[in-house]
């Protein structure tokens, strides 16, 4: 019998797949489980359907990053901090206050995690900061930090 799975079931099928299986494992489990359905022909149809709308907002999604991309590139973020010796600061500048920082000054609101630094900045002057908005598309924030 042909099922349509609605969720991942573990060595058979992972959701959205049609898979010929056992007549009596399909009616007795997958069904009354709710884990799959009948692949007749409205059942493929809607799935079908289903697979288009998601494929479209995946694509509305990237559209989106890369318009946001374009944003970001042409931003500087600036902030005044107090420091010391050779241009070191005291304390640093984290993702968290950059995130902070474009949300109040410019409205933008993106997630301190998506923000890519690998250490905070402890310095003086421009630091071109890696901000990852889709798994495809990675945008360079200028930050520059001035003495305050």
């Amino acid at each position: 019998m042909k099922v349509i799975f609605l969720k991942d079931v573990k060595g058979k099928g992972k959701k959205g797949e049609v898979k010929n299986v056992a007549d009596g494992y399909a009616h007795n489990f997958l069904i009354k489980q709710g884990l799959a359905v009948e692949a007749n022909q409205a059942n493929v149809s809607s799935l079908n359907a289903q697979k288009k709308k998601e494929a479209k907002l995946v694509e509305e999604e990237l559209a989106e990053a890369k318009k946001l991309k374009e944003t970001l590139e042409k931003l500087t973020v600036e902030f005044t901090a107090k420091s010391g010796e050779g241009g070191r600061l005291f304390g640093s500048i984290t993702s968290k206050q950059i995130a902070e920082e474009l949300q109040k000054k410019h409205s933008i609101k993106i997630d301190k995690r998506k923000i890519e630094m690998e250490d905070a900045i402890r310095t003086l002057g421009y630091t071109k900061v890696p901000v990852k908005l889709h798994t495809e598309v990675t945008a360079t924030l200028n930050v520059h930090v001035k003495e305050a």
